[in-house]
């Protein structure tokens, strides 16, 4: 079992990278984002690896972060989500984009990802909604109010406020990262107006 390769960049392909280590190269695969931020052949790199071992086959897949890692095996556990499909959701949304996604039920941006339909969205954002928290990164200290809204029971406030600063041109994760931060310093029982304020605040820094 291979949980993680340190060596140098041979190669870079459309979905892999090739690592040498000590004169042994290893195939990747990887996504998109992966493959972006990994650096240029001939540098030194760092994967977490994730070991597939079939009958007919060994496949590694590379990832930046441990938390990349998780992500990739969690997606999986919903049904018809394979590793092409995780690859291309982590392709499309960092770790921390992909727990807003599931904590606002935000099928929309999981879809945006190459090969995912509107059925598997949903089922993405659904199945995971209990798990994500685990696995938030830095969107962990949000991550309660935003399932709050993504299964709309949260507060009247809260919610009018995130609305009135979505309606102000800004996405719902930036309103509700923005609320969130107010609520920490107004408290829960704040109305509506002063977590507008406050959030307004937060979006200008």
């Amino acid at each position: 079992m291979i949980g993680k390769l340190k060596g140098t960049i041979d190669e870079i392909g459309d979905d892999y990278v090739l690592v040498d280590v000590h004169g042994v190269c290893y195939v990747a695969h990887c996504s998109a984002r992966t493959l972006s931020r990994i650096g240029s052949v001939g540098e030194a790199c760092i994967l977490f690896i994730e070991t597939y071992v079939r009958e007919d086959q060994l496949k590694l897949f590379g990832f930046m972060t441990a938390l990349e890692r998780e992500w990739f095996n969690l997606l999986q556990s919903v049904q018809g989500v394979g590793a092409k499909v995780a690859l291309a959701v982590l392709s499309t949304l960092t770790p921390g984009e992909l727990a807003n996604a599931i904590a606002l039920q935000d099928k929309t941006s999981v879809s945006r990802a190459n090969g995912v339909g509107p059925k598997v969205a949903v089922r993405i954002v659904t199945e995971l909604k209990n798990k994500a928290p685990a696995f938030a990164g830095e969107a962990s200290a949000n991550i309660g109010l935003k399932q709050e809204l993504g299964e709309g029971v949260a507060s009247a406030p809260v919610a009018d406020a995130v609305s009135a600063l979505t309606n102000l041109g800004y996405s719902r994760d930036q309103a509700a990262n923005a609320v969130a931060a107010a609520m920490k310093t107004a408290g829960e029982g704040a109305d509506s107006a002063k977590l507008i304020r406050l959030g307004l605040k937060e979006l200008s820094r």
